[in-house]
């Protein structure tokens, strides 16, 4: 539909022989929206969206006067509609969202509606990258190998997905084994400006014209920030929200605060992106800027490649903000010419951005920010991550004395330090902070080519030195594009790192999901035994408690070229800056300054072997897939129909006896406590990704519909069903409910019978006796993955409303899209002050007349002794849109009956 256009900036932009209409920013100052040239780029972008829909109902001229005014305040409580250019996903998330799409397709049946309207009008593409698995490592068969068994063990789930294909259109599919859907993003999906075909009236007639627009999106993974890095605009969305944007609803979101990074400097020798973005990441978790922008600004970006740029980017949701944007400038162009982006599009992005004011140049003045902080490049030290959380940064030159710490404070075993155990039928021993796996894994290191070069190198160089991996570690390469491993295969270096171990095991992402796969035997009943803390060194984003292997419990990220010191060096107790590695072949001590590649070595490696060739061949068939995908077979047919005996796929219940008109929304009356929780409870302690414990609710599922525990796989790959999801809530080995404490994984009491048993038996126990849940949590709950399933197997255990200290911000809006209350507490104020033990009784009134966004509730808490506290509550529903969706009982509610209407 045609803009209203109140603020006559519809302008038409000449590239070469083609014209294009747009929404000129600078027109639309100049006839009303004062100053907004001085806006942030990012904020830009959100001016632009809403002046090319301005509807008088989803946007206003008061939306788009609102941004003007935030330039005055810098902050805002002006709730607008944000509609993304297209959708991106992966497998994980992207299965179930497709289930719920193929679920509609029903339900609109059932409501005497057409089941086609349920269709996406908007791109988009689904990425199948996060269900290869490590089972074989260390050869060059692996790769092979996990690829047999990737669709062995997934071929119910690739032909729902081939179907969709099918049935859907604007909808296409990644298959397995190409390449991680945020590399594939930025490499090749993405365009930096957007177009796309419309139709308007031109003196009675329709014409037909062809509309720029910044390119934006909205992912069902967090880290699809990482295309910030190419001036994109785009965030992870719950799998929940993603389904309603293909389905046509713009994003509610408050005008956010953006918060400008000033980087200066640049960064010395030796000096990684990833330590970079280590430093980046603690500061902004220091900052606090969970549901902000961040955008980067200042002179030091001018020493940054694109590639530099996406992994800060990349790891947005790692230092809690919206999202972490760059603007276009000659690094984007460049990139965009490298990749083998076409020649006109390049000329569009550079025409656009000036014509828009949107391009960043040397003199270009800083945008108002809400708020700044600054980095001197050259200050930034060799660092990693852990052994738990992506911000808790330590020094390479620390990182010895910060593990022994943390076997005192974090795992209990300050006086075992020097403890080493036997493997049996080895010739070795093993011991705590011994690296178990060093995996060069996920989409923000394997992006850039600077640090993939250097674990090369560093690899040649460790092995004409004569060193060797440590014969515990578990070692893989798995990039997140095809063109990785061919430059390293053409510059030689793929053969050095064969030498240690890093063969490629596919491309995908892996260790950083939990798709580390299983250790080896002896090395697992060894630390098991022992009670042992092994160790795990992994180039991803992601080192959250029992993601990366339920074996592996202290977990650190680092540079690919600290992956491959660490796999040499073998344990955490080695300090790689001043001990060393090993021994050479000549019997001499070899340090990591010894082989650590130079600067001009690897920009000299990365000239010889990198092209734009490469890029062009590697994406030329991208959505072709190799003779595996090519040979699965669909039926096309409207809806899908739905195999009773399938453990992957099952139609899921949330429509069952859906009306046309919604029921009325009633109070929380006489609800239990289904778990207490403390600080930082991630999606992954709510909705483990991992391996399927064979005596869990989801492995006794799974035993009684005749799957073998060695099929099991993995709760990812089964996103697909969620009788198997909702027994996998809270199922998280190392997750601790408080009702039960010192007591590790997914357990919680029966009230009255005091009764103590798995938290999905509780909860359907609950449910059988028509008693509501409710869930008490600290701060920041549900950080981590925009997993949509931490808030829908919330919603089908009987979970009423999740009240805690603060909320990450995708998992506060997935539970709002399942109709779950989320609630926080007044400042100050926790579960713990007010003394819960897990048996108290929970009323909340006030939700079923006149609830409003934001609204003070009270909550009365009834002790097991009869002693009552009335205890205050903000609801944080934070839009009126959200305020119709949990009106409806969820956001898919809101949308089938709308189409339905």
């Amino acid at each position: 539909m045609t803009s209203l256009d109140s603020f006559k900036c519809r302008k038409t932009l000449q590239v070469g022989s083609k014209s294009y209409t747009y929404y000129s920013l600078p027109a639309a100052e100049t006839n009303g929206l004062r100053g907004i040239s001085k806006l942030p780029f990012s904020m830009k972008v959100l001016l632009e969206n809403l002046l090319r829909h301005e509807d008088d109902r989803s946007v206003t001229k008061d939306d788009i006067k609102a941004v003007a005014a935030w330039l005055k305040t810098r902050t805002s409580d002006r709730e607008i509609a944000f509609r993304p250019a297209r959708v991106l996903m992966q497998d994980f998330t992207g299965v179930p969202a497709v289930v719920d799409l193929a679920a509609m397709r029903d339900a609109m049946r059932n409501l005497g509606g057409d089941p086609a309207k349920i269709n996406p009008l908007v791109p988009v593409d689904l990425a199948i990258d996060h269900s290869v698995i490590v089972n074989f490592f260390g050869s060059n068969s692996a790769f092979k190998k996990n690829i047999e068994e990737e669709y062995k063990q997934n071929e119910e789930r690739y032909r729902f997905l081939k179907w969709a294909q099918e049935a859907f259109d604007n909808f296409r599919v990644v298959p397995p084994d190409t390449g991680i859907c945020h590399q594939i993003n930025l490499e090749y999906l993405s365009q930096t400006v957007f177009t796309s075909k419309e139709k308007e009236k031109v003196d009675g007639k329709t014409v037909t014209t062809e509309l720029a627009y910044p390119d934006t999106l909205v992912g069902t993974d967090s880290h699809t920030t990482m295309v910030n890095g190419l001036a994109v605009l785009g965030w992870g969305v719950g799998g929940i929200e993603a389904e309603a944007a293909m389905l046509g609803q713009p994003i509610s979101m408050l005008l956010p605060e953006v918060i400008g990074f000033k980087l200066t400097g640049k960064l010395k020798e030796g000096v990684t992106a990833t330590d970079l973005v280590l430093t980046v990441t603690q500061m902004l978790r220091q900052k606090g800027v969970v549901g902000k922008f961040v955008e980067f600004y200042g002179p030091g970006l001018d020493h940054l490649s694109l590639e530099d740029r996406a992994t800060i980017s990349n790891m947005a949701p790692e230092y809690g903000a919206t999202c972490g944007f760059f603007p276009i400038d000659d690094e984007t162009l460049r990139y965009l010419e490298a990749t083998g982006r076409p020649p006109a599009r390049v000329a569009l992005v550079e025409a656009y951005a000036k014509a828009q004011g949107m391009f960043r140049t040397k003199s270009t003045p800083d945008p108002v920010f809400t708020d700044t902080l600054q980095l001197d490049l050259s200050t930034v030290e060799p660092s990693l991550a852990g052994p738990k959380r992506p911000q808790d940064r330590v020094l390479l030159r620390d990182a010895k004395a910060g593990f022994t710490a943390a076997l005192e404070k974090e795992f209990g075993k300050g006086g075992e330090i020097s403890k080493r155990v036997p493997v049996v039928g080895r010739k070795h021993d093993l011991g705590h902070g011994d690296v178990v796996i060093a995996a060069i894994t996920s989409c923000t290191n394997t992006s850039n080519p600077s640090v993939m070069v250097a674990a090369g190198l560093l690899a040649r160089n460790a092995v004409a030195k004569g060193l060797k991996t440590k014969p515990w570690v578990k070692t893989s390469l798995a990039p997140g594009s095809q063109v990785v491993a061919e430059y390293l295969a053409k510059s030689g270096l793929q053969k050095d790192l064969d030498a240690l171990g890093f063969n490629l095991v596919g491309f995908g992402c892996t260790t950083c999901i939990g798709n580390s796969g299983p250790l080896p035997e002896e090395i697992s009943a060894a630390i098991n035994a022992h009670d042992l803390v092994a160790a795990a060194v992994l180039s991803g984003n992601r080192n959250f408690e029992g993601r990366v292997n339920a074996d592996v419990r202290a977990n650190y990220l680092a540079s690919p070229p600290l992956v491959v010191a660490y796999a040499i060096a073998g344990s955490l107790q080695v300090d790689l800056t001043r001990e060393p590695l090993g021994e050479g072949a000549d019997g001499k001590p070899v340090f990591l300054k010894d082989i650590w590649p130079s600067s001009a070595e690897i920009n000299e490696v990365i000239r010889k072997t990198l092209s734009k060739a490469m890029f062009t061949r590697k994406y030329a068939d991208l959505f072709t897939g190799d003779a595996h995908w090519r040979k699965i077979k669909v039926e096309p047919t409207s809806t899908f129909k739905w195999d009773r005996r399938s453990t992957y796929v099952q139609n899921p219940p949330y429509f069952v006896g859906m009306t046309k008109t919604p029921q009325p929304v009633t109070d929380i009356i006489d609800a239990r406590i289904l778990g207490l929780f403390l600080d930082s409870i991630t999606t992954d302690h709510i909705s483990p990704a991992g391996s399927i414990k064979e005596d869990s609710p989801a492995g006794r599922y799974l035993r009684d519909h005749q799957v073998r525990p060695v099929d099991f796989n993995q709760y990812g790959t089964r996103r697909g069903n969620h009788e198997v999801m909702m027994r996998g809530t809270f199922a998280n080995i190392r997750i601790k409910n408080q009702m039960l404490p010192g007591v590790e994984g997914g357990y919680s009491i029966h009230y009255p019978s005091r009764e103590r048993m798995p938290i999905y038996d509780v909860a359907m126990r609950y449910k059988a006796e028509g008693v509501p849940l409710v869930i008490f949590a600290g701060k920041e709950y549900g950080t981590g993955s925009s997993r949509d399933w931490a808030a829908k197997g919330t919603a089908l255990l009987g979970v009423r409303a999740v009240i805690a200290q603060s909320f990450e911000r995708i998992h506060r809006s997935n539970l709002v899209g399942m109709g779950v209350l989320p609630l926080v507490f007044e400042e100050g104020v926790s579960w713990q002050s007010l003394g819960l033990k897990g048996d108290e009784v929970v009323t909340i009134r006030g939700l079923a007349h006149d609830l409003r966004p934001r609204q003070r509730l009270i909550a009365e808490i009834v002790a097991a002794d009869g002693g009552l506290k009335r205890v205050p509550l903000i609801c944080r529903i934070d839009t009126l849109d959200e305020l119709e969706y949990f009106k409806h009982g969820g956001i898919l509610h809101y949308v089938l009956r709308q189409l339905a209407a």
